[in-house]
């Protein structure tokens, strides 16, 4: 897939594909239970004739997550959907305009270790896209070309222990930042859903 103008002058063909490829098959949803519902917004748009995302890294003073690398987001509140909440907590760390995301679609819910279920929502942003950034939430924000995450030079499939289990996670190298856990995932299934697999080394 390789569109050629940003995304707010990106042709129609290019929107309906994009949708069609998030949502055939329809996205995975967890059987709902106890846990806080919760969405990040993954955020697309078009320069030098390739799709880039941003990305941010959270502050050091955060009480959780702190110092990681993260899509915009968190929890849900009081009768918000995945949208609402992705577009406002955007707003709330990079000044992001709501009135500015064209929807897509959305991915995979996922589960994470501190009880959260995250419905990442796909949107297309202008390239040149002015930030207002809030300072005491994120410490930076960079943006990643995706075909970058398919070269195996960067993946690192890494085996850790979680609670006395054993199990493979997958690392992202992409520069001086390592984009693992949830936000890995959420590459991972976005590349899968665009035919952007990990080329073989």
């Amino acid at each position: 897939m390789e569109p050629s103008k940003s995304a707010g002058e990106a042709p129609q063909s290019w929107i309906s594909q994009l949708r069609e490829r998030l949502a055939n098959p329809a996205p995975l949803r967890l059987t709902p239970g106890e846990a806080r519902q919760a969405a990040v917004l993954v955020p697309l748009f078009v320069d030098a004739g390739e799709l880039w995302t941003l990305l941010t890294k959270r502050s050091e003073e955060m009480p959780q997550h702190k110092g990681q690398v993260a899509f915009p987001g968190g929890g849900q509140e009081m009768g918000e959907d995945p949208w609402a909440a992705a577009l406002r907590e955007s707003r709330e760390e990079l000044g992001l305009d709501p009135m500015g995301v064209m929807r897509l679609g959305q991915l995979d819910e996922a589960a994470t270790p501190s009880g959260y279920h995250i419905v990442p929502c796909v949107g297309a942003i202008p390239h040149s896209v002015e930030l207002d950034v809030n300072e005491s939430e994120i410490a930076e924000v960079f943006p990643v070309p995706l075909t970058a995450f398919a070269q195996p030079r960067i993946v690192e499939e890494r085996v850790v222990k979680v609670d006395g289990r054993e199990s493979s996670i997958r690392i992202y190298h992409v520069g001086r930042h390592q984009v693992w856990g949830l936000t890995a995932r959420i590459v991972q299934n976005l590349l899968e859903r665009l035919g952007l697999t990990v080329a073989e080394g």
